[in-house]
């Protein structure tokens, strides 16, 4: 006997408190066939040393809805299941030293409001009477999460797997998993220490060992483990039991009441990456050496904010590794590498808090083979292949560990592992003063500054340092012609005598057009929801090149693949390394083009939609007549080698009409004013063409293209309940700036929030888009009425129309 089963529907690897959360929510549903393996003992990785803070406000609202269904589960799970939790509902406090830091924090409140989650703003003396050790010199505020609390992590750990196994789960002690099976390119199980387990679903739960696991199977899990220092006091006489959670992000730490001592923990910038040649297989309870001087500066700063441990004693100096990933946010989902293989790791110090959620949201995906609820933050399919490398993820590590109390500022950018993925263009491009910003591993201009230099950069919720260059940037574009390098934008060729066929299937838009047509159309779920945002150009009868964005080259590659019909004649290549792209836009980029080419640029001669080979300089290039920033303009697609070559003749022949270079902000800035929506903020997985108001780039008279259905059944249904709108602030003076998730209220009650926000300086306003809901539809006639949106718990009146509040004719598109 092997003493495991045979076979099961699903096999999960960890038994951590994301593992047992899986298997607990798994069989809730129905799904009880299911084996869950750890090596050692559950928790024994890192879920045993947690601080198990329970906290509900997360930074958008569906992380926010997740957490706060895991603190309303840890509420009755002791119920549930006769295993005692540790959970109580003692509320925490978010604490402010500054004004930057409030205006954050405050922001997030009134975030919170869009979810109905208790919030309220205190003052010093209110955080004294809610949490009397501490010293309140230099805090300007806080606000107050009555619902927050804490728990005992081992204790709930176990809850879970108790439930798990009440409902017919098998939880395995001392199995460890030694690799994944993979057959014919799916997941087909496990091979265990005591021999296999066949499964068509495989769940990696194995927080730090994910990486190395996933790895021989080829599967990028990108994350590396940092120690985590906290240490607890000994006992403090008439230390309140009820104290609340206390957060000091200005101060990197965090308090909690343990069994009447105290729990100081840290997140420290120039964090300790550990584990970097993998984690022994035998570690298990385990702990790190202690490294005080590591930690003391920030100890020391504790003890002034709270007295009484100048006089308290160390019970307990801890030091443990936790899992990190690139961009601090966890990793969940199936993987673009294997279909079958899914995982739930990697949680940056919120496994605890995210668990409940983290294990219903992975049990129905594992269920309907496809997520929930829109989950694009954590989605494993946004991690790019390169995020494996060791040496990367040690040296961003560094960084991650502290950027999570650090200020979460607009446009913030990671300072460590950069300069990875760098078009053909960067150098000169840094040489004329751009100011790098980083999407998907790739170097892209965020603005420029005076050529030669690198600018000093502000940050801010308001007008950031950089915020009259890309003013003048957006200016640029409007009056004369502005050059924008768009390399990092994904290409895929789509080759086969089945190409457009296959195409029109997962395209809502007509792709049989004629050769050298760009459609632009979107990819999506049976649902109607909007998986993907891209262009598609015939090349050929039989060529077409898909463009998207960059944060989607994984994501997007798979789902093409996986939705191709069966048997298709069709190849899908990625061929972004090899065409990189310059966008020139602008009303003089016609008479630019025309200086250096003797192709026809007129109207007539190249239409809005048009795509074909153009002589530049000595270069064939593709010119397509496109734009996403609401000008006249191309997309200038050349193989690499003719790259440095393009630019030149382009810069040297600009000057005549006024070139400027332009980086993403001002992008993004252009783009709201014309309302061009972007995929992952304005649009997603549960967004349809028709909320989203692009209606237009669907074919409704092709017979069949998936999620055809479901927007049949709601168009017919009428005008659309909830829509997209564009959105303008009307406050006096400068307005205030708008970001993601700002309420927005008509007549005082919540009914919408923001997707995006950027300030308009052809138009010269805050702007913003978001969603509204009406039951009986979103109609212009209910749109006229008194709005107002909710930034950092204050209130400013708004206009919202359907239409874009720039060039709304599209006149200028022609030049």
């Amino acid at each position: 006997m092997s003493g495991v089963p045979s076979r099961a529907d699903v096999v999960i690897v960890g038994g951590g408190v994301a593992g047992c959360s899986v298997a607990y929510h798994l069989t809730k549903i129905g799904i009880t066939d299911v084996v869950l393996c750890e090596r050692r003992q559950l928790t024994s990785g890192t879920t045993w040393h947690a601080a198990g803070l329970v906290t509900q406000l997360r930074a958008t609202r569906r992380m926010t809805e997740l957490a706060k269904y895991t603190g309303e589960l840890f509420g009755s799970l002791e119920a549930e299941t006769g295993q005692a939790t540790g959970f109580k509902r003692n509320g925490s406090l978010r604490v402010a030293n500054t004004s930057a830091r409030y205006e954050e924090l405050a922001r997030g409140a009134s975030m919170g409001r869009n979810f109905g989650l208790p919030v309220e703003p205190v003052t010093p003396g209110e955080i004294k009477e809610r949490w009397s050790p501490i010293s309140t010199e230099g805090i300007v505020g806080g606000f107050w999460f009555p619902h927050d609390g804490q728990v005992n992590p081992a204790d709930v750990t176990q809850a879970y797997a108790k439930g798990a196994r009440m409902r017919g789960a098998k939880v395995l002690e001392h199995t460890g998993v030694t690799r994944i099976l993979v057959e014919n390119g799916k997941a087909a199980g496990v091979m265990t220490e005591k021999g296999p387990i066949r499964a068509e679903t495989v769940v990696i739960c194995g927080g730090m060992w994910s990486r190395d696991l996933a790895a021989e199977v080829g599967v990028t899990i990108p994350l590396h483990a940092a120690e985590h220092f906290y240490c607890v006091t000994e006992a403090i006489p008439g230390l309140p039991k009820d104290l609340p959670v206390l957060f000091l992000g200005d101060e990197w730490t965090y308090y909690k009441e343990d069994a009447g001592k105290l729990l100081v923990g840290f997140f420290e910038p120039n964090a300790k990456p550990w584990g970097q040649k993998g984690i022994p297989d035998d570690f298990a309870f385990g702990t790190l050496p202690e490294d005080i001087d590591h930690i003391a500066p920030h100890l020391e700063a504790a003890t002034r904010r709270v007295p009484v441990l100048e006089r308290t004693g160390i019970q307990l100096f801890f030091n443990g590794p936790e899992s990190f990933t690139p961009d601090d946010r966890y990793l969940l989902g199936e993987t673009p590498e294997v279909p079958g293989l899914f995982c739930a790791t990697g949680f940056n110090s919120v496994g605890i808090l995210s668990s409940g959620g983290v294990g219903k949201a992975l049990a129905d995906w594992v269920r309907d083979r496809r997520p929930p609820v829109e989950l694009m933050d954590v989605d494993i399919r946004r991690t790019q292949s390169f995020m494996g490398n060791r040496k990367y993820l040690e040296d961003r590590t560094t960084e991650t560990l502290g950027a999570l109390f650090d200020m979460h500022w607009p446009g913030k950018q990671f300072e460590t592992a950069r300069g990875i993925r760098r078009s053909p263009f960067h150098d000169r491009l840094v040489g004329m003063g751009a100011w790098m910003t980083e999407a998907a591993g790739w170097e892209r201009p965020g603005f420029f500054g005076r050529p030669g230099t690198t600018p000093d950069v502000g940050y801010s919720y308001g007008r950031a340092t950089w915020f009259a260059s890309v003013g003048e940037e957006c200016r640029n574009t409007a009056e004369n012609v502005t050059l924008f390098d768009h390399s990092c934008f994904i290409k895929y060729l789509v080759a086969g005598p089945d190409a457009c066929a296959a195409l029109n299937h997962v395209c809502a838009g007509q792709i049989d057009v004629a050769v050298g047509r760009v459609v632009y159309t979107q990819w999506l779920n049976h649902q109607a929801g909007i998986e993907a945002d891209v262009t598609v150009t015939r090349l050929s009868e039989t060529e077409f090149m898909v463009v998207t964005i960059a944060v989607s080259q994984r994501r997007d590659m798979a789902w093409l693949q996986r939705h191709l019909p069966e048997g298709a004649r069709v190849f899908v290549h990625d061929i972004t390394s090899a065409l990189p792209m310059l966008a020139l836009m602008g009303p003089k980029s016609r008479e630019l083009l025309q200086r250096l080419s003797p192709d026809d640029f007129s109207d007539a001669g190249f239409p809005f939609g048009t795509s074909r080979e153009i002589d530049l300089g000595y270069a064939r290039v593709r010119a397509s007549r496109l734009t996403y920033v609401g000008e006249l303009g191309w997309e200038l697609y050349m193989p690499t080698e003719f790259a440095g070559h393009v630019m030149d003749r382009l810069i040297d022949a600009g000057e005549e009409f006024g070139l400027g270079m332009g980086g993403f902000f001002a992008i993004n800035a252009l783009r709201m004013e014309k309302g061009y929506r972007h995929w992952g903020h304005d649009i997603g997985e549960e967004d349809t063409p028709l909320q989203a108001g692009l209606g237009f780039a669907v074919d409704f008279g092709k017979v069949e293209f998936i999620g055809r259905d479901a927007l049949l059944a709601e168009r017919a249904r009428g005008t659309p309940d909830r829509r997209l709108v564009q959105v303008k602030v009307d406050a006096e003076g400068i307005p205030p700036h708008l970001y993601h998730n700002e309420p927005l209220l008509r007549g005082g009650e919540i009914v919408g929030s923001i997707t995006t926000g950027a300030y308009g300086h052809r138009i010269g306003a805050s702007l913003g888009m978001g969603y509204v809901s009406c039951p009986g539809g979103v109609t212009p006639d209910w749109l006229e009425s008194d709005w107002e949106v909710e930034i950092a718990w204050q209130r400013y009146p708004v206009r919202l129309q359907l239409r874009p509040w720039y060039d709304p004719k599209g006149e200028r598109l022609k030049g």
